[in-house]
């Protein structure tokens, strides 16, 4: 996936967010695959254990097997066809989401060799505050960052100040009993 480019700036900027919130003595299962970040969150420190490849769409047993201090799903619900599903089974109290966001001047994102790389979701902050909320998030802190292209023409340009990442810390709300 990173074959080309290395997202050297939002890998920075999750990793001064993430320092920001949670110490290195926290476990962390970070949904996907390992992967590039999930390397340097290792070589900073912070233990890290990656999920398996499974279509957490599917199969949401990791919740019940796993229980770690914090969750992160770094550009991973975008992918998903029911993130509510999945924010709903997480038992950790610290969730860290960061997503691409929706950009009205391109459509979803889209391979057409890999099933996996796949945009089924296009949020928009508002999308992701709303579901977090609807599934007993409070989000505590969030961060939004453009990513402009070394590349000329209309888009590339579009990229120099609209905001491309969006990403939240929430911990889990306390219920509130029934009846009040």
């Amino acid at each position: 996936m990173y074959e080309k480019t290395f997202p050297n700036k939002r890998f920075k900027h999750t990793l001064d967010f993430l320092k920001k919130h949670i110490t290195t003595s926290e476990t962390v299962l970070d949904l996907g695959v390992e992967n590039p970040f999930s390397k340097i969150m290792k070589t900073e420190g912070f233990k890290v254990k990656n999920t398996t490849g499974e279509d957490l769409d599917i199969d949401q047993t990791v919740f019940s097997t796993e229980k770690q201090d914090v969750v992160t799903a770094f550009e991973i619900f975008e992918h998903l066809l029911n993130p509510f599903t999945i924010l709903n089974e997480i038992k950790s109290d610290k969730l860290f989401i960061s997503i691409p966001m929706r950009l009205w001047f391109s459509p979803a994102y889209r391979s057409k060799t890999d099933m996996w790389d796949r945009h089924y979701h296009e949020f928009e902050d508002w999308q992701l505050d709303w579901l977090l909320e609807k599934t007993g998030w409070k989000i505590i802190d969030r961060q939004k960052w453009t990513n402009p292209v070394k590349k000329f023409g209309i888009r590339p340009l579009l990229r120099s100040f609209t905001n491309r990442y969006y990403i939240v810390y929430a911990e889990k709300s306390p219920l509130t009993p029934k009846g009040e």
